[in-house]
């Protein structure tokens, strides 16, 4: 049986931090439970795009150089403008990538999911972050500082294009967004935003309903509005077009064709 840390394993590996658990309940973890935890890691690792080419002893030795933590909800990861000293891969949960914007808002930029990794503009380049990474949800991660990281592409030369691919997607993405509050309309904003976070969701694009995990203040920071306006957006499209539902501050998708019209129309 496992029981829970109360020192660090080892200055490779970090435990796991276990929040409903009092600091004076916790005890060590045995000898079986960190074989467990590496091999978690491990297995995590391997659905890592950047690392799922690699033979079973170079992940196991990334993972051995990573450590694992967990973040609450809501819990910032780093802030733009913060030493970008580490690389990150998701192994649980979801991040929220983002930029500030004017009057306390946010621009969305994307929402990683297990197996990619982010921070890595940073880490290559040795400047601050250029975005603000947030849990979305309860996230565990494996972080790599940069000389493990600079080491690993200089005896991995073939990952350099699988990361080139990764950075591509993200540029174009973030020039997509910064190009649709300047020349966009908030209703056109909001409907691709929308778009954008089902595509993000498995089996989203399949269900009759889907119901959207954000609030209409966190969507109004999303595509540079306010509240009151995105309110304005979903009476009309709840009243007069029919393709949400609103109630009790959720928001439920129920024509997911319609949403795509509206962005194809911009």
């Amino acid at each position: 049986m496992i029981t829970h840390p109360q020192r660090p394993l080892a200055p490779a590996i970090q435990p796991f931090d276990l929040d409903d658990v009092k600091k004076d309940d916790v005890k060590r973890l045995t000898s079986h439970g960190r074989q467990i935890v590496l091999t978690e890691a491990h297995q995590l690792l391997d659905n890592c795009v950047l690392f799922s080419s690699l033979s079973p002893d170079e992940r196991a030795a990334i993972s051995a150089r990573a450590r694992i933590r967990t973040y609450k909800a809501g819990e910032t990861v780093f802030a733009i403008g913060s030493a970008g000293d580490q690389m990150m891969a998701l192994l649980r949960g979801t991040i929220r990538i983002s930029v500030p914007f004017a009057e306390g808002k946010e621009l969305f930029l994307a929402i990683i999911h297990p197996g990619e990794i982010f921070g890595e503009l940073a880490v290559l380049d040795g400047n601050a972050r250029s975005a603000d990474a947030t849990a979305e949800t309860a996230c565990t991660l494996a972080i790599l500082d940069r000389k493990d990281v600079l080491s690993f592409f200089e005896r991995n030369p073939s990952a350099w294009p699988k990361l080139v691919r990764v950075m591509a997607q993200r540029l174009r993405r973030t020039d997509q967004a910064f190009a649709e509050v300047a020349l966009q309309q908030l209703p056109i904003r909001l409907a691709k935003t929308i778009l954008r976070i089902l595509n993000e969701e498995p089996n989203s694009a399949v269900a009759k309903a889907f119901k959207i995990r954000f609030t209409q203040r966190e969507l109004a920071n999303m595509v540079g509005g306010t509240r009151e306006s995105v309110n304005k957006c979903f009476r009309i499209w709840q009243k007069r077009d029919k393709i949400v539902k609103v109630s009790q501050g959720s928001i439920i998708v129920t024509n997911r064709r319609a949403f795509e019209r509206l962005a194809e129309a911009a």
